[in-house]
């Protein structure tokens, strides 16, 4: 299946599978709302990730760790009624998968209540049973290996690049074959080194998602906001395609210039009702100032231009 000639429904994990057996290169970027979801979706992006990244980019937290599930959800049901083709898949957030029980009623709610098509589990070798447990039951699985955001008190606190020694770069590859096995359809990896990166995609049979971990990955994944330029801080691995953040601010900075100085509304932007309609709506007809008359010569003291009760 050819990048342009996709079919015109939303895409599967056979079709992903597909694109990477015929030895396309997967593009995905993270969504978080309709508009988004809908442009991308317009531009031909496969995969569209929810990630639980939206908790600092969009919602201003310090970390995905304060992402709920209910937060999680809103967005991917925004981004699934946004989309048409895309496969959109839903950032299972920190502790909604603790236990296999919790993984599988959560993993439920994406697919059934928000209407993801997939959903994405951090951890390698620790959440392989975790992903053959949804797979079994029929969830399509994304892995997340190499940094992860969810682990991040337990790693130090601090985003660092995994697997630069040979324990740590032998537990990524030991993570990788973990995660096929269990049965998902791809993985990110996040923060590896490229060589390493390109070595696990080459030993795998599924595509591998890489940010910040090299071109030798099976596809490339970014948070939307640093594509688009907004935001104050650029991660290494990111490449500003736009920058909106700045046109943004001149695009208000002008509006509310126009406000101060009247320009705005203008006549293209402003609604006219009929003369004759507004004089009767205010009682300024020959109709009702003939009637004002008659009741001032009558002593009732009513002045011209007011409104009869029949007129309201």
């Amino acid at each position: 299946m050819s990048a342009t000639n996709k079919p015109d429904r939303r895409l599967t994990v056979a079709d992903i599978h597909s694109m990477h057996a015929d030895g396309e290169r997967l593009p995905m970027l993270t969504a978080y709302d309709y508009p988004t979801a809908r442009i991308l979706d317009d531009a031909g992006i496969p995969m569209l990730l929810v990630g639980d990244s939206l908790g600092q980019v969009l919602l201003g937290y310090d970390s995905t760790v304060r992402v709920s599930m209910t937060e999680m959800l809103h967005h991917t049901a925004a981004v699934v009624r946004g989309s048409k083709r895309a496969l959109v898949i839903a950032d299972m957030p920190f502790l909604s998968y603790s236990s296999v029980d919790d993984a599988l009623a959560n993993a439920g709610r994406f697919l059934r209540e928000a209407g993801a098509t997939a959903v994405k589990v951090e951890g390698g070798v620790r959440s392989a049973r975790t992903v053959e447990a949804l797979v079994r039951a029929g969830v399509p699985v994304m892995g997340h290996i190499g940094w992860t955001p969810q682990s991040q008190h337990g790693m130090g606190g601090k985003v660092r690049v995994q697997g630069k020694s040979r324990e740590t770069a032998r537990a990524l590859l030991a993570d990788a074959i973990a995660i096929q096995e269990a049965g998902a359809f791809s993985m990110v990896l996040e923060l590896v080194p490229e060589q390493l990166a390109a070595s696990i995609t080459s030993r795998l049979r599924i595509p591998t998602i890489g940010i910040g971990a090299g071109a030798g990955c099976s596809g490339q994944v970014q948070v939307i906001t640093d594509v688009l330029g907004l935001g104050d801080f650029s991660p290494r691995h990111a490449r500003k395609y736009a920058d909106l953040q700045a046109t943004i601010r001149s695009a208000a900075e002008a509006w509310a210039a126009d406000v101060r100085t009247g320009n705005f509304p203008g006549p293209a932007e402003t609604v006219r009702m009929d003369e004759q309609t507004l004089d009767e709506v205010l009682g300024r007809t020959a109709q009702d100032r003939a009637s004002a008359d008659a009741m001032a010569s009558d002593g009732m003291g009513l002045g011209a231009g007011i409104p009869l009760d029949r007129d309201l």
